[in-house]
């Protein structure tokens, strides 16, 4: 069995009580492949994950979009691993390049968020992605190589990780990495797993996608051998996400 094809909708800082009804109710009536085909988890704010998990169908899972880096306690504003669990919220999507960006977290913190997640029985959306000075001096293997190591060294399975690769220069600027650069890193990171973790874990990892995927180029993007599925912004508060996780019917066609 091949690796099961993944789509996260990340809502970011978006929606009121009225816009979550109408988007769980198209992803409720939308005509999905089936969880044999494709996984699939859409991250609401933390405000409304719990009446969104428990209107949503079944087999669509939630994820939070962040969560504290050690126990709960004197943290005012955080929301800590054990929470989520106690909610029954199954995911949480760390290092997000927001976060890194204007929250100044580093790549270690990212490792210790993931490491301490996975220990309070979380799984890990884990995103990793070059800024356009970075891609433009060369440099992104080496970027993406060294946030992936920060959590290589924390964690001793990658059984309940996903990868997020998600080029910052394309989160939400509408420039799309083409299907030969997103593929040329997804398998640099595969190589990248195969040298330093396992052959094992670089075969059976799921490498997603994230930055302006679409309606329109979710299908070709689906195509590269090593991605295993996106990481979806703005396109996932609209119809056409269900296109996008129609993309996954790509990999057994």
């Amino acid at each position: 069995m091949g690796r099961k094809f993944f789509v996260g909708g990340n809502w970011k800082c978006n929606g009121t009580v009225e816009e979550m009804k109408k988007i769980v109710s198209t992803l409720n009536a939308g005509d999905l492949p089936s969880t044999d085909i494709v996984e699939v988890v859409v991250s609401p704010p933390f405000v409304f994950l719990t009446s969104v998990k428990s209107e949503l169908r079944p087999e669509i899972q939630v994820a939070a979009q962040n969560c504290w880096v050690k126990k709960g306690g004197a943290f005012t504003g955080e929301v800590s691993a054990e929470m989520l669990a106690n909610l029954g919220v199954p995911w949480v999507i760390l290092g997000h390049s927001e976060r890194r960006a204007l929250l100044k977290e580093t790549n270690e913190f990212v490792g210790d968020k993931v490491a301490y997640a996975l220990s309070q029985g979380l799984k890990v959306i884990a995103c990793v992605g070059e800024t356009l000075e970075q891609r433009e001096a060369g440099t992104t293997m080496q970027v993406v190589a060294e946030q992936t190591k920060a959590i290589a060294d924390k964690i001793s399975s990658w059984d309940n990780v996903v990868l997020a690769y998600e080029p910052v220069w394309a989160i939400g600027t509408g420039k799309v990495a083409s299907p030969a650069q997103a593929q040329e890193v997804h398998a640099g990171l595969r190589k990248w797993f195969e040298e330093n973790v396992s052959a094992g874990v670089a075969a059976k990892i799921r490498i997603i996608y994230g930055g302006s995927v679409s309606g329109s180029n979710c299908k070709e993007l689906a195509g590269q051998p090593d991605v295993d599925g996106f990481l979806v912004g703005g396109a996932s508060l609209k119809p056409e996400f269900i296109d996008i996780i129609k993309a996954a019917e790509v990999k057994h066609a």
